[in-house]
């Protein structure tokens, strides 16, 4: 699958590179090559940061129905333990 960003976040992750490159490098990037470098990572990298999210969220969701049958548990056949009047020989 693969990543795909919203125009909107490809143009602010271009300036994010840019704006990166500008204040730590020795040369700045301009636009097309910031873009060709996302590019790059988002094919090499990013499935790997995609898949750990998706592991990272199955352990969570696992954890989660582990703990579903003391979170919701109900007591059966209970009514009558709640409903009853003690018998003279319990007062």
């Amino acid at each position: 699958m693969a990543i795909e960003l919203t125009k909107e976040d490809r143009a602010q992750a271009i300036a994010s590179i840019e704006r990166y490159f500008r204040e730590h490098m020795d040369e700045p990037i301009g636009n097309v090559a910031a873009g060709g470098l996302l590019a790059f990572l988002l094919e090499e990298i990013g499935p790997s940061i995609y898949n750990k999210g998706v592991a990272d969220a199955q352990e969570r969701l696992q954890a989660r129905v582990t703990e579903l049958d003391f979170e919701v548990h109900e007591a059966e056949f209970a009514y009558w333990r709640k409903h009853s009047k003690p018998s003279k020989t319990e007062r």
